[in-house]
């Protein structure tokens, strides 16, 4: 079994194996004509069950062959351009390239002596990015897993922060379309329900700075402490923008910290065109940015930016065996000392090999190219009478519904978006997504696949309105 370590005694044997895996997936990729197969799980089920893991194959070319029965031939595929569902992007190559590395090397990012040369990537990864932010000479971060995890640590740094011993009196103030991990890490953080308020959005669904005014001074009068305000700067939904100098000044007029999310907006940070769109963003005390969304990264590839370096020290833990504290005095780099996690993988390198093969300018003109698509496919929705759009995009999502001419009942509109979304998905053609506006069933395209064209935007509409006549039709006959 040692034959399968990987080692100076079987890197032949390592470059044949990921070769021939690579060639696989390739060849894959170049036969792909739709995003998904339609499969279901109780279909894909039955066979992944009756594997026996206890018995193994023995063989690359095999375990290759029965991968592609259970998992490559019925992957939902995002570089297709008719995947146009959720904030997944598809991926560039030097970063495939990056994660190739990181997974044979293996470095974990917690220590030095764990990571060298790789602790140094990674925090001037950090640097590159506060800079880009403009968050100032003291900045610093952490790479993390994901939007939720940076948000989470956002959140423990400003609790902590917080000017009160009584967690009960401590509130976060974020946008009705802020992203679910507000309220989760608000949990996590042994905050109460009641920790988050919910401030109203304006109808591009961008927190209404008057509102946060009104519930900020709420705070002040009830004796409520304003822990936290998160800005969004993409909700997930909308892709909107939340008013971000606005926040900031009331941010320092009633001492709270500012937390901006900006997870799927972060691209706009290399974007030749739109990096307007960010104004406010230097005066956060914390940021998230997803590299995984808008910086076109396999997962995961996210970071927390802080304003202060120093308030790090609240996820700082030293234990003798790995980080005792004389390491500081040494002036030895522990990622460890910033993170929530402590193994962690080299993540940041994705984003290196990025950004030395294509540039930052690379990456937000591909950024720049969804965005733009995503204006036109609202030009076309906002003239088709099939079809009533939400908002116009700030970035590159849009939120619309299928309303049928003959058709005035609410519900029954509904039932017919719903089943057009799932016969759409079951038949493989495309992939959108849905949500929920003022209670009611909407879709949603997500375009971050700079290869999506407004013919594929078209067609995917033409087929939603089949999907949902067919329903329809069939409905009626039911009725009668």
């Amino acid at each position: 079994m040692r034959s399968h370590l990987l080692n100076d005694l079987t890197a032949e044997h390592y470059r044949r194996s990921v070769t021939e895996g690579v060639e696989r997936v390739a060849a894959k990729l170049a036969a792909t004509d739709r995003p998904f197969t339609g499969v279901t799980a109780d279909a894909l089920a039955p066979r992944i069950e009756s594997i026996d893991l206890d018995r193994p194959l023995h063989d690359t070319t095999a375990v290759l062959d029965e991968l592609e029965e259970v998992y490559l031939r019925d992957a939902v595929y995002f570089h297709h351009p008719r995947y146009i569902a959720h904030l997944n992007c598809p991926v560039v190559i030097p970063a495939v390239l990056g994660e190739a590395i990181l997974s044979a090397v293996n470095s974990s990012l917690d220590t030095w002596d764990q990571s060298a040369g790789g602790t140094l990537i990674e925090r001037r990864l950090v640097d590159w990015t506060t800079a880009r932010i403009g968050l100032g000479p003291a900045a610093d971060g952490v790479f993390t897993s994901g939007g939720t995890q940076s948000n989470l640590q956002a959140l423990l740094l400003a609790r902590e922060e917080a000017k009160t011993d009584s967690l009960a009196r401590l509130r976060i103030l974020a946008s009705e379309a802020s992203h679910f991990s507000v309220r989760k890490s608000a949990k996590l953080l042994g905050l109460g329900p009641e920790s988050v308020v919910s401030v109203p959005v304006d109808q591009d669904r961008r927190m209404r700075a008057v509102a946060l005014a009104h519930e900020l001074e709420r705070c002040r009068r009830s004796g409520l402490v304003p822990m936290a305000v998160v800005a969004t700067a993409g909700t997930t939904d909308f892709g909107s923008i939340d008013p971000l100098p606005e926040i900031a000044e009331l941010c320092a007029q009633y001492g709270a910290w500012m937390h901006v999310d900006a997870a799927y907006g972060g691209g706009l940070l290399v974007s030749p065109t739109r990096r307007s769109l960010l104004a406010g963003i230097e005066r956060a005390d914390s940021v998230t940015v997803d590299y995984h969304k808008s910086f076109f990264q396999p997962v995961s590839s996210s970071a927390l930016l802080v304003r202060d370096a120093d308030t790090l020290r609240h996820a700082t833990y030293h234990a003798d065996y790995l980080n005792p504290r004389r390491m500081v005095a040494e002036r030895i780099p522990n990622q460890v000392d910033k993170s929530l996690q402590t193994t962690r993988r080299f993540d940041a390198l994705k984003l290196w090999t990025t950004l030395r093969v294509m540039g930052a300018d690379g990456i937000g003109q591909l950024f720049d190219e969804v965005c733009d698509l995503a204006a036109e496919g609202w030009r076309m929705l906002a003239a088709d009478p099939r079809y009533d759009v939400v908002v116009e995009p700030a970035l590159s999502t849009l939120v619309f519904r299928y309303v049928p001419a003959a058709v005035t009942d609410p519900a029954e509109i509904d039932r017919a978006n719903l089943h057009a979304r799932k016969a759409l998905f079951s038949s493989g053609e495309a992939v959108v997504a849905g949500t929920r506006v003022g209670g009611r069933h909407y879709l949603k395209f997500t375009l971050l696949n700079p290869e999506t064209t407004t013919d594929d935007l078209a067609a995917v509409l033409d087929l939603i309105a089949g999907h949902a006549e067919q329903y329809l039709g069939e409905s009626l006959e039911r009725a009668s």
